[in-house]
Order: C-alpha cells, then structure tokens, then sequence
C-alpha cells in the first residue's frame, strides 16, 4: 500500500543492498523513493494498521466460548458477545481488518 511507504526520509530503515534497483525493492516487499540522498532509497515500509472488528454477519461467527458462557467471561476472554440469534456462537473471535 502507498500510504505504508510514506516515511520521513530520517525514519527510513534500509531494506536491500547498496545499487538495488526499484523493481529488485518493491519486489522483496520494500518501498523505494530516490527523492532524497544520502538516505536509504529502498526501505522498510511502515507495519499495517489493523483494527479487531466484531463480524456483522451472525453466521461468519468463530466460537470462543462454550455454551451458556456469561457476557463477562466472554469479554475476559478478548472476545465479542452478542446474546443473538439462537443457533450461532453468541461468543466469538474478532475479525482482524487493514484500516
């Protein structure tokens, strides 16, 4: 994504070998950006920002508890609860979406 490569040229930490060519770099999973000497022009992108959502869709629900688990052990746990519909997991894992 262009906005992870989007780093103060002194924040920029090297990601390849001296002369590696712009391909070679984005090809390793690097950015590249000649703009600027005297800093490295391939380098390490910044981490993705994710978010922990809880599914909308009741059916997209992965269990995290067991039957009849309570509201409170459920959030303990790291999880979302949602006492709805009958028949799915009202306990379960948070989905992991970029931002």
């Amino acid at each position: 994504a262009k906005c992870q490569c989007k780093l103060l040229p002194k924040d920029r930490k090297n990601c390849g070998y001296p002369g590696i060519s712009a391909a070679e770099c984005k090809k390793i999973g690097c950015c590249f950006n000649a703009s600027t000497p005297s800093v490295p022009w391939c380098y390490t992108p910044k981490p993705k920002k994710v978010k922990k959502v809880c599914p909308s869709d009741p059916y997209a629900r992965i269990n995290c508890g067991h039957p009849g688990i309570k509201a409170k052990e459920c959030t303990k746990k790291g999880c979302c609860f949602r006492a709805h519909p009958a028949g799915v997991p009202w306990c379960f894992y948070h989905r992991v979406t970029e931002e």
